[in-house]
């Protein structure tokens, strides 16, 4: 019987099992960094939906989820002889307690705006000490890999942080404006060209993100929620037509649009 000391080092032993190449599972002694990638992503959107669901078991079991990815990792590392979990944690308290002296220094007191500028001068020389080809931009430590929505509101809150900003909210609006009207430049041109629609839509959708931004919304949030949302409704709308054994794809677009009316306070009532 193994003698574990902790949950934490049964885990690093399951997952040890795993992936022996003889006695573990097929799936999961095959897999590499990358091809596991996928899966971390998922995982971390399902902790954010269960958190918005407000059902706290289900919390705790995406969590557990999540934590297998970073066990997945530490085991992958250990086997290639990169790091394994002890030195990954072992990096983790060292970044926070560098990135914290104002908790676990008691001598220094600092404002909420000294904190901001001693965080992003932490961050500063980090970047520096790690990149071997020297890259001073703020926006370095953006990974690409990033979602779109998330991404877009990173660049934007870390230019925003050395003046290159709208001060007024209607320059924003204003912007989104601007960008809907090239959109259809493009759309109603002689001849259309889709790579150049395509630019002119991700530049609005930039804008879009820089509006949620200034009023305070998380982008990527408002855009689950708003399928959230969508889905809810058109389900309904199927619903109804279903019930009377009606194709939804035969119907006209004004009974659509009644019944999606309907529908939207259907669900405020």
């Amino acid at each position: 019987m193994l003698n574990t000391h902790s949950s934490i080092e049964k885990l690093r032993w399951i997952m040890q099992q795993l992936r022996d190449p003889h006695t573990g599972c097929p799936w999961d002694s095959k897999q590499t960094f990358a091809s596991i990638v996928p899966y971390t992503i998922e995982e971390a959107y399902e902790v954010a939906d269960a958190i918005e669901s407000g059902n706290m078991e289900e919390v705790k079991d995406e969590l557990a989820d999540l934590l297998f990815q970073v066990i997945f990792y530490a085991q992958l590392g250990q086997e290639q002889d990169h790091f394994d979990f002890e030195s990954i944690a072992q990096h983790l308290i060292e970044k926070l307690i560098r990135r914290h002296p104002h908790v676990f220094d008691k001598k220094i007191q600092l404002s909420e705006d000294e904190l901001n500028t001693q965080w992003n001068a932490i961050k500063s020389q980090e970047r520096l000490h790690k990149s071997v080809v020297s890259d001073n931009s703020i926006l370095a430590d953006i990974p690409s890999g990033m979602a779109p929505l998330i991404r877009a509101q990173k660049i934007q809150q870390k230019c925003a942080k050395v003046g290159f900003d709208w001060k007024e909210l209607h320059g924003v609006v204003d912007k989104i404006y601007e960008e809907i009207d090239e959109v259809l430049v493009e759309v109603n041109a002689p001849q259309v060209k889709e790579d150049a629609i395509e630019e002119e839509i991700g530049d609005l959708l930039f804008a879009v993100v820089n509006l949620a931004r200034h009023t305070k919304v998380n982008a990527e949030t408002a855009l689950v929620k708003a399928n959230r949302k969508f889905e809810q409704r058109f389900r309904l709308l199927e619903q109804h037509f279903f019930q009377k054994g009606q194709d939804i794809s035969s119907r006209s677009e004004q009974e659509l649009e009644d019944v999606w009316q309907q529908v939207k306070v259907q669900l405020k009532t």
